[in-house]
């Protein structure tokens, strides 16, 4: 039986523009379902139906190959089109077979996991349809001021108090059989799959945000953050300080665009007591200046045969410290192995698709030369991670 995994993600939003790839935890939005549902062996495809190239083109940068995105009908992606009609649409298009077990999945939930699918296909042999849903332990009253849930006269202890189920928006299964005949979502014998109470929070308002990817970095990316707090910033320099542009005077002097804001950045990470580095396969006079300028601890320029994950272990060597107290900002193929070595890696917008793909990496906003490295600074101090 084939399974399809289907993502709604228009373009408009009432409250957040373009919110279904506004970055959260360095990676655009709508990453975290496509890749909880490409890591998961039950989903045969992931289709993303959207109804603007801006999130095309981010859904097809992600490569991954079970995901294909549709371009759904302008009349279905208005604010006041139900989900029910995109999902009715793409099945009519693509003549979806009556028995593929369809799951409705929405980004505005990004803290599921595959773990979570899995867990629900499995029961879903034993049901017509299935929805996640979160336990929630509060009291609740309706407008005439009469208790819906608890006896107010008999009030239980939390620990006691079995609570009621919510559903956290994540994701729906049914078949296409039931979905045609019924117009929705859910139908027949309907199951709950619950799922942990941090995945209550769904992305509707700013503040959402925070406190989403506070859960986020908790609860399901921790084993990709640090144990331990930064004590080391490496950083390379032609894509990363700079723009990776090649300038030439007319006497031929070669020249590099640095952005003060980084210069600000190494500022703060010295005030903070954190040692600072340069590993870079360049060797040019203009580096250097600029590392004294900026006072770095560390520079080295040049190809080295043992590449930069040997340097950055000798200057861990020198400091006493270990690899998972380093953070390194890099953009091409010479900095993947340090990347894939260090407690936190980042990477700016214009690097390379290769180093995008490396696990756990933080996708920055601002490009190599526009102030990629501040960014990672401030992403440093705003976590608390130095």
């Amino acid at each position: 039986m084939k399974t399809l995994a289907f993502i709604p993600a228009r373009c408009g939003s009432q409250s957040i523009k373009l919110k279904n790839i506004k970055p959260f935890c360095g990676q655009p939005l709508l990453y975290w379902s496509a890749k909880a549902l490409q890591d998961t062996p039950e989903v045969d495809e992931i289709i993303v139906a959207t109804d603007c190239a801006e999130i095309e083109k981010v859904a097809c940068d992600f490569e991954f190959s079970k995901l294909s995105v549709y371009r759904r009908k302008p009349v279905n992606a208005r604010d006041t089109s139900s989900t029910e009609s995109v999902m009715l649409e793409y099945i009519e298009y693509a003549q979806v077979p009556d028995e593929t077990i369809f799951v409705l999945v929405q980004a505005t939930s990004p803290l599921m996991q595959s773990k979570d699918f899995s867990g629900a296909f499995k029961m879903m042999n034993r049901v017509d349809s299935l929805l996640s849903c979160v336990r929630v332990k509060r009291f609740f009253w309706n407008d005439e001021g009469k208790p819906l849930n608890y006896d107010y006269r008999d009030r239980p202890r939390r620990q006691e108090f079995n609570g009621q189920l919510m559903e956290n928006g994540a994701f729906y299964m049914n078949s296409v059989e039931n979905i045609k005949r019924d117009k929705n979502r859910l139908s027949g014998q309907i199951m709950v799959y619950e799922m942990p109470s941090f995945t209550e929070v769904e992305l509707d308002e700013p503040d959402d945000w925070l406190i989403a990817e506070k859960m986020m970095q908790k609860y399901i990316l921790k084993s990709k953050f640090p144990n331990k707090k930064i004590k080391l910033f490496l950083t390379d320099v032609d894509g990363v300080l700079t723009d990776a542009g090649m300038y030439y005077s007319e006497s031929g002097d070669e020249l590099k665009k640095f952005n003060t804001h980084d210069g600000k950045g190494i500022e703060l990470l010295r005030k903070k007591g954190l040692k600072t580095g340069i590993i870079t396969s360049e060797d040019t006079g203009i580096v250097t200046k600029r590392a004294k300028k900026l006072k770095f601890d560390y520079l080295h320029q040049g190809k080295d045969k043992e590449g930069k994950l040997a340097i950055a272990k000798s200057i861990c060597a020198t400091e006493g410290i270990e690899l998972d107290e380093v953070a390194y900002v890099g953009d091409d193929v010479n900095c993947f192995e340090l990347l894939r070595n260090v407690g936190l890696a980042a990477c700016p917008a214009n690097a390379l698709g290769k180093i995008k793909e490396i696990p756990g990496i933080l996708h920055l906003e601002k490009s190599g030369g526009e102030g990629a490295v501040r960014e990672f600074v401030e992403y440093l101090f705003d976590n608390g991670l130095v």
